[in-house]
């Protein structure tokens, strides 16, 4: 097994004084293109990079490191992102592996890019349904208005076009609507706000479309036990089977309601990603004909790069509605597959 070992005067590992976002090349490439969709430790937000958000890093002892941002973990210097053989990645200053590659921190918790995004949509969502809040407070029987209006109709076509057709039951569905609620509202505002100049896609994120999905896979599998019972769960597993097959069918259900959400968090992924590729790729081509062939031909192609971005960016906006209504549409039938003949059963439901 390889060893990290501290590095001798001789071995300490050179670095190059660029800074960590900068490339060691002006040349235009795609691969630096798409690059810019990635995560990273700096707020990038309206075309800016700021080093803003905290450093949380374990190191091989499982010691927390904390930083105030990336320039104070510099100053510090323990750990680097300037190291050419590890791009983007915080490494150790002193300490190489066995096969001499720098050594990372063994977990790495910083606050970073796609995580601010969340919780900018996070205080986004808190705003708006704070006004509404206040307003049915102040004037319960009073016509909605504005904002309110455009709220309400959303909570009420969520309820009776999404939710209450596919759980069963009016008590279900008002136990379920906070939930699915909060799943479409927040993939809707992280999707909308990734179509903004020089922002970034959540959703476009495998770690942050896989959370999303195991919360639907948690709340679809304790709804289906708490209201059909553990004994309906159990034999649901059989798929309608007899028993003596249980080893066989009972894998192949599990199978299957794992990949029930496997499937959610590809979809969101893969939808949300395709789109910001083809209309970066679009406007990548304008950059990449002036670098190639001249700056006139560049500009040539600007009218028709330009059509064809505006005509992807408004289906990208259909796009972010969509996959939020898919997604939570998909929450709501995966309850009432897993409920089975006890979907529209409210015995259980108002028991509890």
């Amino acid at each position: 097994m390889k060893t990290e070992q501290q590095v001798q005067p001789e071995q300490h590992i050179e670095h190059q004084p660029k800074a960590h976002h900068e490339v060691s090349s002006d040349k235009f490439t795609f691969d630096k293109l798409i690059d810019q969709l990635g995560d990273h430790h700096e707020l990038n937000i309206f075309f800016g990079h700021y080093e803003i958000l905290p450093v949380i890093i374990l190191d091989e002892s499982y010691n927390p490191h904390v930083y105030a941002n990336l320039h104070a973990m510099e100053a510090q210097g323990e750990y680097t992102m300037n190291n050419p053989a590890a791009h983007h990645k915080i490494v150790s200053t002193t300490k190489v592996d066995g096969a001499g590659h720098p050594v990372g921190p063994k977990l790495d918790l910083s606050v970073t890019n796609l995580v601010a995004y969340q919780w900018i949509a996070i205080i986004l969502l808190t705003i708006v349904f704070g006004i509404v809040r206040g307003r049915y407070k102040k004037s319960p029987l009073a016509a909605p208005r504005g904002i309110q209006n455009l709220v309400e109709s959303v909570v009420v076509y969520v309820r009776d076009e999404i939710v209450r057709p596919n759980v069963g039951t009016s008590k279900r569905t008002t136990r379920l609507m906070p939930f699915m609620l909060g799943l479409f509202f927040f993939i809707l505002i992280l999707n909308l706000i990734s179509l903004l100049p020089g922002c970034h896609a959540a959703t476009g994120a495998l770690p942050v479309t896989m959370a999303l999905a195991t919360c639907t896979f948690i709340v679809v599998n304790f709804v289906a036990i708490k209201d059909a019972g553990i004994g309906s769960w159990f034999k649901h597993l059989l798929g309608g089977a007899p028993v003596y097959i249980s080893p066989i069918m009972v894998p192949i259900e599990i199978v299957g309601l794992i990949t029930k959400p496997f499937a959610l968090m590809i979809r969101l992924f893969a939808n949300m990603t395709a789109g910001h590729i083809v209309l970066m790729s679009l406007v990548g081509l304008i950059f990449f004909f002036a670098q190639e062939m001249g700056e006139m031909v560049g500009w040539g192609v600007v009218p028709i790069s330009t059509l064809f971005s505006v005509f992807i960016y408004f289906l990208e906006l259909l796009v972010a509605f969509l996959q939020a209504y898919i997604f939570t549409m998909l929450t709501a039938v995966f309850v009432g597959l897993a409920l089975g003949d006890h979907a529209s059963d409210d015995h259980h439901a108002e028991a509890h």
